[in-house]
């Protein structure tokens, strides 16, 4: 199990030094329609054809990745990195 701390330093661009920043989990959004990734499977699937490629074969993953928000206190700029994966994970006062 991941335990966080609701707020860290970090370094935030914004600020251009590092500053407190207060951590929210947060749901992936859905996907847009207009990215061209997605342009390119509707036209792909169109018609007759099948799912343009295979199917992922075995369980899910054990793992699910995690999506973190990171607000700075001083400018109120947030950025996410790259999800993390872990099972469990937690935000805890500090």
């Amino acid at each position: 199990m991941v335990k966080m701390p609701r707020k860290v330093m970090r370094y935030s661009p914004a600020a251009g030094r590092h500053t407190e920043h207060t951590v929210e989990r947060v749901k992936k959004r859905r996907a847009s329609e207009l990215k061209w990734g997605q342009r390119r499977f509707r036209r792909v699937t169109a018609g007759y054809r099948g799912f343009p490629r295979p199917k992922p074969e075995g369980r899910e993953k054990p793992t699910k990745r995690i999506n973190l928000v990171y607000r700075c206190t001083e400018t109120g700029k947030a950025h996410s990195p790259a999800g993390q994966r872990a099972k469990k994970f937690e935000l805890v006062d500090k």
